[in-house]
């Protein structure tokens, strides 16, 4: 639906893609968008860390942090109405910016789920032994039984979509009875006075962002917060397997971003009502949810629930992290911006075996050699991560105002919610990448310096600035038909104005 200003070549936009159609519904959708995030494991690693910054105010700053993340799905919804295209991000950049920019952006996708992969293992590994009462595995233990997680999930995502929608349903089912089990208890317990003496009752003026005592805590608070949305748009990823692919990804991108922030304000507010302030704050555990668990519930047993709900947190999430990175591959691979082996489609399953083993197998090989050289690398690169997302996330809000430049003005829906909201979320993401850039660059940030700057930085940027260094190896190659592309504008009829006559000359 789009109205190129150059000649593309024939295959930049296949139509017989190969895919399973129609294979999941808005429900396992929303799903696969919430399971993406890891809400669980996301807030138990951020929540304290979020307090010892602005106090009770956290529910607050989930609320402001969500803000950005509901402007950029507002410009998937409508992206992927005009080009439901597994790539998502690579190729609307691709139409609205051009080759370089899509190539580099598509790029950013697939580096930052690779890296967080190695992440996600350790996690599973090391819930896995807690959940059977061993508090402290070996590294060689717990790499092992990642390394495990990250193949089985591979293989559920290779042999079909539905099984993977349904292993999803069951992961994140458990992750949220969980997740509000461990709230309402929590908050029953304030109220009926049975809780800590240092709990406090929950006050109104915890959800207001103004009650927030300076600007710096504000900007700190919402850098922590914003990325633990990441990951909703996995669901958009596999829009061409989705029934009424053009809009049913994008509303359930909202739909997805609304519950995540359904469960940090419910579940923050909890522990914080519970706990007090100041005991978060202090936790180091890099898990306040199960530092708070057997309190809570009142037993050990009871409290590997919430390890239950970690745990399967982290498993859908390395599910789900598989899901746009083989994706964005196969469509990169399609467009002939990357290897063309990647574009297979398995003929009994319908999905990219190829492209999706490929990025299990490369998951693997970070982690583990990471682990082997070392975990402060690890742990660096991680960090670095919001870099690679903000950049991507807020390309893919400029995309959608660019793209649908000639339409912004034909009526109030189009100026706001196609125009102002993508460009305010892409604006929000672009100072949050600088700022991100500046924090990280401080001696302190990471495990060590290089050239004066903090090892975060010079990571995330170093993994960035490949991509266009491997985009140019891959011109210098021979393979230049990608870039052959011309930028395009929507066609107005997308945004459902059918009263516009021919479609607009070439630009």
């Amino acid at each position: 639906m789009g109205t190129a200003t150059g000649q593309e070549p024939a295959d930049a936009r296949p139509l017989e893609k190969g895919l399973k159609t129609g294979a999941i519904g808005f429900a396992s959708s929303v799903v696969i968008g919430v399971a993406s995030t890891a809400p669980g494991y996301s807030l138990a690693a951020v929540l304290g860390l979020v307090v010892a910054v602005v106090g009770v105010q956290a529910p607050a700053i989930f609320i402001v942090a969500f803000i950005p993340m509901l402007l950029v799905a507002m410009a998937y919804k409508y992206l992927n109405k005009a080009d439901p295209d597994a790539g998502t991000s690579f190729s609307w950049a691709t139409r609205a910016f051009g080759p370089n920019t899509g190539w580099i952006t598509g790029w950013a996708i697939v580096v930052a789920d690779i890296i967080v992969m190695a992440n996600l293992a350790q996690i599973a590994g090391l819930y896995s032994f807690l959940l059977f009462g061993v508090d402290n595995p070996s590294t060689f233990a717990v790499t092992l039984i990642g390394v495990a997680w990250i193949a089985v999930m591979t293989y559920i995502c290779v042999i079909g979509i539905e099984l993977n929608a349904k292993t999803q349903q069951w992961l994140l089912t458990a992750e949220i009875v969980t997740l509000a089990t461990f709230a309402v208890v929590a908050l029953t317990r304030v109220w009926v006075g049975t809780a800590p003496a240092t709990s406090v009752h929950p006050d109104i003026s915890w959800f207001s962002p103004f009650a927030i005592g300076s600007t710096s805590a504000l900007t700190s608070g919402v850098l922590l917060a914003v990325f633990i949305y990441w990951g909703w748009d996995s669901l958009v990823c596999v829009n061409e397997e989705t029934e009424d692919a053009e809009n049913v990804p994008g509303k359930a991108a909202i739909i997805a971003t609304l519950i995540l922030l359904g469960i940090y304000v419910i579940v923050s507010t909890a522990a914080i009502a519970y706990a007090g302030p100041a005991l978060l704050a202090n936790d180091n555990s890099g898990d306040v949810l199960g530092l708070l668990a057997n309190s809570v519930f009142g037993s050990s047993l009871l409290g590997k629930i919430v390890i239950i709900a970690v745990l399967s947190s982290a498993a859908a999430s390395t599910q789900t992290t598989i899901l746009p990175t083989s994706r964005t591959a196969l469509s990169m691979a399609r467009s002939k911006a990357f290897p063309r082996g990647l574009a297979h489609i398995h003929q009994q399953h319908q999905t990219p075996d190829t492209a999706t083993w490929w990025m299990g197998g490369l998951s693997i090989v970070w982690y583990v050699g990471l682990t082997l050289v070392s975990e402060d690398i690890l742990f660096d690169s991680i960090a670095a991560l919001g870099l690679m997302i903000a950049f991507y996330y807020g390309m893919t809000g400029f995309a959608c105002v660019w793209y649908f430049r000639r339409d912004l003005t034909k009526s109030a829906r189009n100026f706001w919610l196609v125009g102002v909201a993508p460009l305010l979320g892409g604006l929000m993401l672009a100072a949050i990448f600088v700022k991100s850039c500046y924090d990280l660059s401080k001696a302190d940030a990471g495990s060590t310096t290089y050239f004066g700057l903090g090892s975060p930085l010079v990571i995330g940027i170093g993994f960035l600035l490949l991509g266009p260094v491997l985009m140019l190896i891959w011109y210098a190659m021979g393979h230049r038909e990608f870039w052959k592309r011309r930028r395009e504008v929507a066609d107005p009829r997308v945004l459902g104005d059918d009263k516009v006559g021919p479609e607009p000359a070439p630009v």
